[in-house]
């Protein structure tokens, strides 16, 4: 497998995306159908990562961390998920939660979080309830209070590392006269609070190896500085969350196309049928055309969204959106084309291209189904 750099990183930056691709190649990738299969989640793999300093790159220096640009973050999404996306989606998935706590989070808050995950920690996102998923209003979740503080009750489904989380972020309802605007405040809670319960864990498509989880929230005390930002802003962290995690969806999709594209090629290299190459016959090459064709045009957008991001530019939610439609719809589109040039071959359990099938789908469908983006790209044309 060769690496996929961009050149807006720098040269630092770069060499170490190429020597975590070496190693994820040949330390993460010959385990993964493994994993898949027995659905295990993959601790060797984030110990591995945590050796590479690799949740460091995105604590502030005087928190543990080594920081590194947001463009060299998604490229390392990319490295981690051509070789196992059930790996990607973990350590990426901590960066989700993390990041606005380096945002919008307090001295105090900081201090007791950013620590522990630049030295290894896992985090969590809680948002989707069993009432709604990309419609966030619709939770059920709620914050009660109770003296300083409140109390948290309700449960949410398809926690990615919730049953294995150091610390989690919270989204919750919490006063019924607000406004819709700020109907919704974020809290942050330890792994281990009094009154979390891990009802159950999920058994998926694809992304075995991931921990997916329902969580339950049974009176759990919440103190005042556990609120970040502030009580009624958990739109506003929500938004900026999404953002940001969005493009490393991209990247995790883009790594799974290229995987597959990878594997694709080298099959179609070397199976003969009728006396020639299957990559000889025209038509064959035409579809290998199309899945390189959109893996490049994803890939170039991902740079762009990449700079934009590092830049400081702050209203990027459409680019976010049409990166994720078109990262994720070109990953099941070449997986799906990998599998039909296999054959028979390529639909057996414990083909690679089999695998990145089915993990490609969660790419449409997770940080915001596809048809939702589609429909926030097209409102932005509107006069």
């Amino acid at each position: 497998m060769s690496a996929h750099i961009s050149s807006s990183l720098t040269a630092d930056e770069a060499a170490f995306v190429a020597y975590v691709n070496e190693v994820a190649r040949d330390k993460i990738a010959p385990r993964a159908d493994e994993l898949d299969q027995t659905g295990e989640f993959p601790w060797d793999n984030i110990r591995l990562l945590n050796e590479l300093g690799l949740n460091g790159a995105f604590i502030p220096e005087e928190y543990g961390g080594a920081p590194l640009s947001y463009s060299c973050y998604l490229n390392l999404v990319e490295a981690v998920a051509r070789a196992c996306p059930s790996t990607a989606i973990t350590w990426a998935t901590t960066f989700h939660a993390v990041s606005p706590i380096v945002t919008f989070g307090t001295e105090k808050q900081k201090l007791k979080y950013l620590p522990k995950i630049a030295s290894g920690g896992i985090a969590a996102v809680a948002i989707t309830e069993s009432t709604g998923g990309s419609d966030a209003r619709a939770m059920l979740s709620r914050l009660t209070p109770d003296g300083e503080g409140w109390r948290l009750n309700g449960s949410k489904v398809f926690i990615t590392n919730g049953d294995v989380a150091d610390m989690l972020l919270v989204f919750a309802k919490w006063d019924s006269d607000a406004d819709r605007r700020h109907e919704l405040t974020c809290v942050l809670l330890d792994g281990n609070a009094d009154g979390l319960e891990i009802v159950r864990r999920e058994s998926k498509l694809g992304h075995r190896a991931s921990s997916t989880v329902e969580l339950r929230f049974d009176n759990v005390r919440i103190e005042a500085d556990q609120v970040l930002g502030q009580a009624g802003y958990g739109f506003e962290i929500l938004l900026a969350m999404l953002n940001k995690s969005r493009p490393s969806v991209a990247a995790e999709a883009i790594g799974i196309a290229q995987a597959a594209f990878d594997e694709c090629c080298d099959y179609i290299n070397q199976r003969r049928q009728f006396g020639q190459r299957i990559l000889d016959f025209q038509g064959v090459q035409f579809m290998l055309a199309d899945m390189a064709t959109k893996l490049v045009t994803a890939r170039a957008w991902l740079v762009e969204v990449g700079r934009m991001v590092d830049a400081g530019r702050a209203d990027f939610d459409v680019e976010a959106s049409i990166l994720k439609v078109a990262a994720s719809d070109a990953a099941m589109s070449i997986a799906t084309n990998a599998v039909q040039l296999q054959g028979g071959y390529g639909y057996i359990t414990g083909s690679k291209v089999e695998r990145l099938f089915r993990d490609a789908k969660l790419t449409q469908i997770w940080e915001g189904a596809n048809e939702l983006h589609r429909a926030r790209i097209g409102k932005s044309f509107l006069a």
